[in-house]
């Protein structure tokens, strides 16, 4: 039992791994894929319906943009894809787009990618979690509510499944989905040839009208093109992830621009293919999905009780031939699945991320540290911990929550795009040589792709700030703006504690202080203060005393007694507490030392119990701890633990499975 959290950790972890081992981790492109493309991919499930909610706020009227919406996102997406295969190719070290516009736009703007990227990567996990809790209740209803602790414990399973690294979660998630992948293709190649013959499949809400949202009726002019544009951002989520490869190609096999390009490539025609036969068959089939089902006009019951399926649900139903078909089930099963699993995309480009801003200062250096099983285990817990907190604020409502999403990968998109415009410019001014002239053609072409990727996201970033801000957006610009503000100080922080302790002169630094003056914090006497007082001797201090505080005075004196009458040649200094303080009066006493000998150096030893259960450290008071903290702030001042260890520690110590340095530490004395 002693060891139950090593044993629990290792079952659901697995084995540690060695540094060496880090290339067997890499990822192949067939593994890649499911681990980096699962957000944009899984998009596909709830990109459409999002341009569909928006557009029935005006009544069925306004579907007829929906075509040319989606249009418009297949065009955004395959010029974002092209855009990133460049990255991959001119920046292959992991950093994406922060790597790219901190090199050519410089560290400040590289900071706001990386903010938006975080907050993006965070959205990413409760969007997708949330959206595949939906899924599940549109297949088992009488599940909508536990939809929060179903969130939570995807979230859970998605942790304890990254923490056991790269590979190992790629495998897991590989198959649901490349089943999802072939669901969607198998179900929108049937709907399209149903429809082909002449008996195109039919939603089971296509019998529906809807009643326009209130303001919404006979939209025209400016008010029209409002909602067209807020239909186009709220589409423009299936964009959302493309970024992950270009941050994660570190963790791809040799080579590893060349595999990470290949599967961004992949990435894009499969989820443009799936985007666009879910948008045709969804109009063909006539789905009816409002943002209140209360708008919807000929329900078979109270529209209250009514629980409205999802685009991806009622496509199945009415493909494969009603609610309770095989086919339904499966193509349910796999997108709840691959929604869940989107979120991984996070999972892994998060803890890259914070990695390298980590390395380069921005954020904590623990966020640098792999984990057991190589992988970013700090980050992981980290991205786990606020998502988990997002989806319990937010009831785990994907309504809610979408209105946060895709403005962060927006403004990594624009600026990462003009930051490879600029770099471009730089190879062009550099170009000659052999083959000159073809590498200009080249890079001409590639700094044309970025131009008009910077232009047309720049364009989207702009529309999607107009659109969602008063929604909720403004949550994720101020998210990201405290983020930002916070890597800046803690870079500031990082320079400023380098520049502190850089050496300047080692030999002015090496000056032995003039006398040492050591302290023995006393509580009573026995075997611990004994050893404290034999380790300060063997240190051969110029000034050696034991010191005590008097909370209780007959105790006091019960210890001076003691003190003489075992002959203990070292004095005892007994500090009065008539307000029965304790780490006060130690700490002013040590101050007026320093006060009394400036250049003196003052070494305050504290015997302590080592104890081997947790539950023991209840029993003892931890005085020592308030202690230490209070002593480490005062300059020329050295605190030295004296431990002792207890029988029930030695017991700890042996057993086999404890990892070193487990044992605890508890403070039993009174007094000091």
């Amino acid at each position: 039992m002693r060891n139950l959290p090593g044993f629990v950790k290792r079952l659901v972890i697995g084995r540690a791994l060695r540094s060496e081992e880090l290339q067997e981790t890499l990822l192949p492109k067939r593994l890649a894929l499911p681990v980096f493309a699962s957000d944009p991919l899984s998009s596909v499930a709830y990109a459409t319906q999002e341009i569909l909610l928006v557009l029935t706020l005006g009544g069925l009227a306004y579907l007829r943009f929906a075509p040319w919406i989606a249009l418009a996102v297949v065009a955004l997406l395959a010029v974002v894809v092209l855009s990133y295969r460049q990255v991959v190719h001119a920046y292959p070290s992991g950093g994406g787009s922060y790597e790219v516009v901190s090199v050519n736009l410089g560290p400040s703007a590289g900071l706001v990618v990386a903010a938006s990227l975080l907050v993006d990567y965070v959205m990413t996990v409760a969007v997708s979690v949330a959206s595949g809790v939906d899924n599940v209740i549109s297949a088992l209803p009488s599940l909508a509510a536990h939809r929060v602790p179903l969130a939570l414990g995807f979230v859970a399973v998605l942790t304890a499944t990254n923490l056991r690294g790269v590979r190992e979660s790629g495998r897991a998630f590989a198959a649901p989905t490349y089943l999802f992948i072939a669901s969607v293709l198998v179900m929108v190649a049937t709907g399209l040839v149903q429809h082909a013959l002449g008996h195109g499949p039919l939603a089971p809400t296509a019998g529906y009208g809807v009643v326009p949202a209130p303001g919404d009726a006979g939209l025209t002019g400016l008010a029209l093109l409002m909602l067209v544009l807020r239909a186009f951002s709220s589409g423009c989520t299936a964009l959302t992830g493309v970024e992950a490869v270009s941050n994660g190609v570190p963790a791809f096999r040799r080579p590893k621009a060349r595999n990470a390009a290949a599967t961004l490539a992949a990435m894009g025609v499969t989820a443009i293919v799936m985007f666009a036969g879910v948008t045709a068959l969804a109009l063909i089939a006539r789905v009816r999905i409002t943002d209140d089902p209360c708008r919807l006009t000929g329900l078979p019951g109270d529209c209250h009780d009514y629980p409205q399926r999802t685009v991806i649900a009622q496509l199945a139903a009415a493909v494969f031939g009603g609610e309770h078909s095989v086919g339904l089930y499966v193509v349910q099963t796999a997108t709840a699945l691959v929604l869940v699993l989107a979120a991984n995309t996070a999972f892994n480009g998060f803890p890259l991320l914070a990695s390298i801003l980590a390395q380069h200062r921005f954020l904590p250096r623990q966020l640098h540290n792999r984990g057991d099983r190589l992988a970013f285990s700090n980050g992981i817990v980290a991205l786990a911990v606020v998502a988990g907190l997002l989806l319990w604020g937010y009831r785990a409502s994907v309504t809610s929550l979408i209105h946060l999403y895709i403005l962060g990968v927006f403004t990594s998109f624009t600026l990462s795009q003009l930051g490879m415009v600029r770099h471009w410019n730089r190879e062009l001014r550099a170009g000659g040589g052999p083959g000159a002239a073809a590498a200009v053609r080249r890079y001409r072409t590639a700094r044309a792709v970025n131009a008009v990727g910077a232009c047309v996201t720049g364009l989207v970033l702009l529309i999607v700030l107009v659109t969602k801000f008063t929604e909720g957006a403004w949550l994720a610009v101020l998210a990201a703006a405290v983020l930002w503000t916070t890597m800046r100080g803690i870079r500031r922080h990082y320079d400023t504690t380098s520049a502190e302790l850089a050496v300047t002169d080692a030999g002015d630094q090496l000056v032995p202080p003039s006398r040492v003056l050591a302290l023995v914090l006393v509580s009573r006497l026995h075997r611990p203060t004994l050893r404290a007082l034999a380790y300060a001797r063997a240190f051969r201090p110029d000034q050696l005393e034991a010191l005590t505080v008097a909370v209780d005075r007959t105790e006091a004196a019960d210890l001076a007694r003691q003190w003489e009458e075992h002959g203990i040649e070292v004095p005892l200094k007994v500090i009065d507490s008539p307000y029965r303080e304790v780490a006060r009066p130690v700490v002013e006493y040590v101050r007026s030392m320093r006060r009394e000998s400036p250049r003196d150096l003052v070494a305050v030893f504290i015997p302590e119990y080592v104890v081997g259960h947790w539950w023991e450290n209840l029993l003892h008071n931890q005085s020592a701890l308030w202690l230490k903290s209070r002593l480490l702030f005062t300059p020329g001042v050295m605190v030295t633990s004296v431990p002792w260890q207890l029988t029930s520690s030695s017991r700890a110590g042996r057993h086999p499975g404890r990892a070193p340095g487990s044992v605890r530490r508890g403070e039993p004395h009174r007094r000091a």
